[in-house]
């Protein structure tokens, strides 16, 4: 079974925008443009059962308001910044603050923890990963920090959440969409070409 997490997609001209902070730092393996995502939920690799399971209770999270999952909602990426900081591993985008994101979040944890998988031991950071890192430097990452905080992208609309896959040990993608839950029933795609996601998931 291929490893589990639910995520939002980043549309297409946030994702160009991601892309112009590739480059400028020895030792990162930057993560294809194709592949930006926010993590919402690592589940891991389940059983086919488990996972089957696990798409009918996120399938059933309240759309259109008042549940726990709630309507469509507004994100915009900004600032950067490093996971590890006396040995950093990873650089990434931030994600502004929405409770939206959160209750979604929240949700989905309280789905997975019924079905009894274990709690996720790690406080929820939303962030796009840009980069894994391999052996650099703390000097250097600081460097490629101080000249990318101001980084911001134009605000996007969410309209649905997915459940992808990876068979790559080691992350970063390929990825496969293996489901789709939109957020606001009726309408399953965004609103406008511009904004469609960086992957072809459709």
């Amino acid at each position: 079974m291929p490893r589990l997490f639910t995520a939002l997609e980043i549309p297409r001209n946030a994702a160009m925008s991601l892309s112009l902070l590739r480059g400028g730092l020895p030792g990162a393996r930057w993560i294809d443009v194709e592949n930006y995502h926010i993590t919402l939920r690592f589940i891991g690799d389940v059983d086919w059962r488990t996972a089957n399971e696990i798409i009918d209770g996120l399938d059933r999270i309240e759309r259109g308001g008042g549940g726990g999952g709630g309507p469509e909602f507004q994100l915009q990426l900004t600032g950067t910044g490093a996971f590890g900081s006396k040995k950093p591993h990873s650089v990434w985008a931030g994600v502004s603050n929405n409770p939206d994101m959160f209750a979604l979040q929240a949700e989905i944890e309280r789905i997975c923890q019924r079905l009894g998988l274990p709690p996720d031991p790690r406080k929820f950071t939303p962030h796009v990963t840009l980069a894994r890192l391999r052996a650099s430097r703390v000097d250097d990452v600081v460097e490629y920090l101080s000249g990318r905080g101001n980084f911001m992208t134009a605000p996007f609309i969410v309209p649905r959440f997915v459940l992808l896959s990876s068979r790559d040990s080691v992350g970063g993608g390929p990825y496969l969409t293996e489901e789709v839950f939109p957020l606001h029933e009726g309408r399953s795609s965004f609103a406008s070409s511009e904004e469609q996601p960086a992957s072809n998931v459709w």
